[in-house]
């Protein structure tokens, strides 16, 4: 169990990625993702949300959604979740943490609608729902637990890896139509590419445990 679980948190992390794989949260990467204190800040948020989150949510859709046959509330019911969290983080910060709220700005509040955290309450569902009936709730929800841990230790490393890619973008001189957003956008694909090397390693170890 403990190998298994090993394995879904470093899947989360290099294979299945869900900025630099997926794609997911794209915005506060690109936004943030300027300064490495901002990024580390604005990562800790998120995988707070996405821990809580998935605490919250499946349950819900276990014991509420399913049973009660309203499945198409999901989204709705999963929102509303993450929007609560991130109150409560904005309310901490904004009182205890004032530097980190300023610096985060407006990509604080979007954490509620950033599709990375939704995408994570969602695919936990999809991915570790089917679990309760063979494994039991416990070892499901524990699954689904480091899976949302794992991807936003994913997203932290995303977030400070390219904060280093950037200082070294902005120290160069780029020709004069890639300076700005599209110089930007071509390093995180060159970044994205560098974890496709890691998707052999974590999967044999995947195939084993399953």
């Amino acid at each position: 169990m403990i190998v298994k679980l090993a394995a879904i948190f470093f899947s989360m992390i290099l294979v299945n990625n869900y900025v630099l794989v997926k794609f997911y949260g794209i915005c506060p990467f690109l936004g943030v993702s300027k300064k490495l204190d901002s990024s580390i800040g604005m990562s800790g948020a998120v995988i707070f949300v996405m821990l809580m989150a998935t605490a919250v949510t499946f349950p819900i859709q276990i014991y509420v959604l399913d049973p009660a046959d309203l499945g198409y509330l999901q989204t709705i019911v999963f929102i509303l979740v993450i929007a609560v969290l991130v109150q409560f983080i904005e309310i901490f910060l904004k009182k205890y943490v004032v530097s980190l709220y300023n610096s985060l700005g407006v990509y604080l509040p979007l954490i509620t609608t950033n599709c990375c955290v939704l995408a994570v309450t969602i695919l936990v569902v999809d991915d570790y729902g089917a679990d309760v009936a063979t494994l039991g709730f416990a070892a499901a929800y524990i699954e689904a637990l480091v899976c949302a841990v794992g991807s936003g230790v994913g997203f932290m490393l995303a977030m400070c890896l390219f904060s280093g890619v950037r200082k070294r973008v902005e120290l160069c001189e780029a020709p004069g139509p890639f300076k700005g957003l599209p110089i930007t956008l071509i390093a995180a694909a060159i970044t994205s590419l560098s974890f496709m090397g890691f998707g052999g390693i974590v999967e044999n170890l995947f195939n084993v445990t399953l």
